[in-house]
C-alpha cells in the first residue's frame, strides 16, 4: 500500500521497510501491519491532541516529570508551546510504560522504536499468525473467563510492583494470543508512588475485568482484588508471586465502593464511545 505519510520518516531512515495494511484507527492512534527489520511488526501513529478523545488527562498528569519549569508552565496555561509539550509527555508515558513494564515480565507489546510520534512494537498474534483478537471480540465460558481473569490480575500485580497503574484497563485494550492476555495501549498509565489517583485507578482497573468476566463467572462480582492488592502495596508486602484471596475487609469499604463504581461505568462509557470508532 501507498506509505502514510505519517509513516514517510521512519521508511526514509530504514526503520520500516514495507507498509503492508492499516490494522486499527481509534480516537487516539491509527495502527498499521509493516514490515521492520525483517520482521512483521506494528506502527502506532498517535494522532493531534485534538483529534483525540481521552479528554481526562489531567487525573493521570499528576506525578509525571517534564524537563524544566518553562515546559511546565506552558503546559498549565495551556499555550501551543504547552499543548505541544503535553502531548510529547503523553506518548512518551506509553513509550516509557512498554519498556519498563517489558522488562518487569509483563505481557504487553514489546517495543523498539519511537519516532517522530509513531511507536514501532510487536504485533500481537494468535496461534494462526495473525493479528490477535481483543478480549471482548471472544466467546467465553466459566473456565475460560476465570483463567483470564486470574492471568490478568497477576499482570496488575507485576505491573504495580514495576510501579505502576494501567490507569484505563478494560477489555477492550487486551489483546489474547496462544497464551492469553496481553495487555495493550498505556498512554494514561500512572506512577503509582507519585499520583494520589493510583489507589482509585487500581480499584477501577480490577473492577472492570470483575465487571467484565462476572457476566461468565458470576463469583468474581463479590471479590475485592483491588483492595487487597493495593493494601499488600502500601504496607510493602506486594511481590508478583503474593498470594491473593481476592477479599479483604477494609474501613470504609462500602462507601468506597459506590465512588468506585461510578468510576468504572464512566470508564466503560468511554471506552464503548472509542471503541465504536475504531
Amino acid at each position: 500500500m501507498k506509505v502514510p505519510k505519517s509513516l514517510e520518516a521512519l521508511v526514509r531512515d530504514g526503520l520500516v521497510d514495507e507498509v503492508i495494511r492499516p490494522l486499527k484507527s481509534g480516537k487516539e492512534a491509527a495502527v498499521y501491519v509493516v514490515l521492520s527489520e525483517g520482521a512483521v511488526r506494528c506502527a502506532k501513529v498517535y494522532k493531534e491532541a485534538n483529534k483525540r478523545g481521552f479528554h481526562k488527562q489531567v487525573l493521570y498528569r499528576e506525578g509525571r516529570t517534564v524537563r524544566n519549569s518553562r515546559q511546565a508552565r506552558a503546559m498549565e496555561k495551556g499555550t501551543r508551546f504547552g499543548r505541544k509539550e503535553q502531548e510529547e509527555v503523553w506518548q512518551n508515558a506509553e513509550v516509557d510504560a512498554l519498556y519498563r513494564l517489558a522488562a518487569a515480565g509483563v505481557r504487553v507489546p514489546q517495543p523498539y522504536h519511537f519516532l517522530e510520534g509513531v511507536l514501532l512494537m510487536e504485533l500481537i498474534t494468535d496461534e494462526d499468525g495473525v493479528a490477535a483478537p481483543r478480549l471482548n471480540d471472544l466467546d467465553l465460558n466459566g473456565e475460560l473467563a476465570l483463567q483470564y481473569h486470574d492471568q490478568l490480575i497477576r499482570e496488575v500485580v507485576k505491573m504495580l510492583c514495576a510501579g505502576l497503574v494501567h490507569g484505563d484497563l478494560s477489555e477492550f485494550n487486551v489483546l489474547v494470543d496462544a497464551q492469553g492476555p496481553v495487555i495493550i495501549d498505556l498512554p494514561q498509565a500512572i506512577d503509582a508512588a507519585a499520583n494520589n489517583h493510583a489507589p482509585r485507578m487500581l480499584e477501577r482497573d480490577v473492577g472492570n475485568l470483575a465487571l467484565y468476566f462476572g457476566q461468565f463467572a458470576p463469583e468474581l462480582l463479590s471479590t475485592s482484588y483491588g483492595k487487597e492488592i493495593w493494601h499488600l502495596y502500601e504496607s510493602g508486602k506486594l511481590t508478583p508471586e503474593s498470594k491473593l484471596t481476592g477479599h479483604f475487609k477494609g474501613r470504609n469499604l462500602e462507601a468506597d465502593l459506590e465512588s468506585i463504581l461510578r468510576e468504572i461505568n464512566d470508564a466503560r462509557d468511554e471506552a464503548l464511545a472509542r471503541k465504536h470508532v475504531d
